[in-house]
């Protein structure tokens, strides 16, 4: 296990060197000179020229590219040019609201979803399964920040129930935390909830058609019985996949949703740096956000021998 697990890192390495390469050279082709973007419109050429020098920005791309390849092998990612801070430092103090929205969202989805798509299973065919697989349907085609501006319109303006907008840390007691909390988690959990839903359909009727589970029936074992200790656990492989790949793109890609509800998460940092042409933030960030995906994917692989452990025999 301890050699499969060397293996997945050091096969990271060079995905995330693809990754750093692809990420410097795009963002440099954005238009615009961060260092006019600080100065302001009234610098003269000579005061954004001289900031050039002193930012770094004045030597060739390959250089840039050579000195921030070698900081990051030194664990510095670089600093922020516009908030003056190291980038590891303003992605620890934005990760905070993006991790607790992105929780909530996948404890939503889980909790939706596969109690749905186990009973749509079930109900092969029926008007309740045509009815579910219809909502999961129409929900993965809604865009979440469309459904959390009417979440928003419903249940911040009319309603007034919960606050349209900000964040509270959790400091601040976890109702105060979680009331801001809430509209955004379902905006970006109810999305995810109609794959993982659709895909928990598709897993359970695949192993309820094999001809263990008729022999179980047969014997007289209880539905119940059938469904979650002998069919479920087989099927929640695909279902943990894809319960990975969700959560990863919840950390990763709820840059809209942040920017509707004005959450000071990694989404906002990224926007905001991008305006900026914080060309150090962006790239650090995002690089951190792939070593992230990478990390989860590899968790759930370990996570396959806990559910089966056929998987966890062949890596020995």
């Amino acid at each position: 296990m301890k050699a499969y697990i060397l293996k997945r890192f050091i096969s990271m390495i060079p995905v995330l060197l693809i990754v750093a390469t692809i990420v410097f050279f795009l963002i440099h082709l954005i238009p615009g000179d961060p260092a006019a973007v600080i100065l302001g419109p009234e610098a003269t050429p000579e005061e954004v020229e001289k900031l050039r020098e002193e930012l770094g920005l004045n030597l060739p791309l390959y250089s840039q590219f050579f000195y921030w390849l070698i900081g990051i092998f030194q664990g510095d990612l670089g600093d922020s040019i516009y908030m003056n801070k190291p980038v590891l430092q303003a992605f620890v103090e934005h990760i905070g609201p993006t991790l607790s929205l992105a929780l909530l969202a996948q404890a939503i989805s889980i909790i939706i979803a596969i109690p749905i798509g186990v009973l749509a299973a079930k109900k092969q065919g029926t008007f309740v399964d045509h009815l579910f697989m219809l909502i999961a349907m129409f929900g993965m085609s809604l865009p979440s920040f469309l459904f959390g501006l009417l979440l928003m319109l419903v249940f911040g303006v009319h309603l007034q129930w919960l606050p349209t907008a900000g964040y509270q840390p959790l400091g601040a007691g976890i109702w105060e935390h979680l009331k801001y909390m809430i509209l955004p988690a379902f905006a970006l959990g109810m999305i995810q909830a109609a794959v993982i839903a659709r895909m928990t359909r598709s897993s359970m009727l695949d192993i309820l058609s094999m001809n263990y589970i008729k022999a179980a029936k047969a014997k007289g074992l209880k539905e119940r019985v059938v469904i979650y200790k002998h069919a479920f656990r087989n099927a929640f492989i695909p279902i943990l996949t894809i319960l990975g790949e969700t959560f990863g793109s919840l950390i990763t890609g709820a840059v809209v949703t942040e920017t509707v509800f004005n959450l000071p998460g990694i989404g906002q940092l990224v926007v905001n740096s991008i305006v900026r042409r914080d060309y150090a933030v962006i790239q650090g960030t995002i690089l951190i956000m792939a070593t992230t995906y990478l990390v989860l994917n590899l968790i759930i692989d370990l996570l396959y021998g806990v559910v089966d452990p056929r998987v966890r025999l062949n890596r020995k």
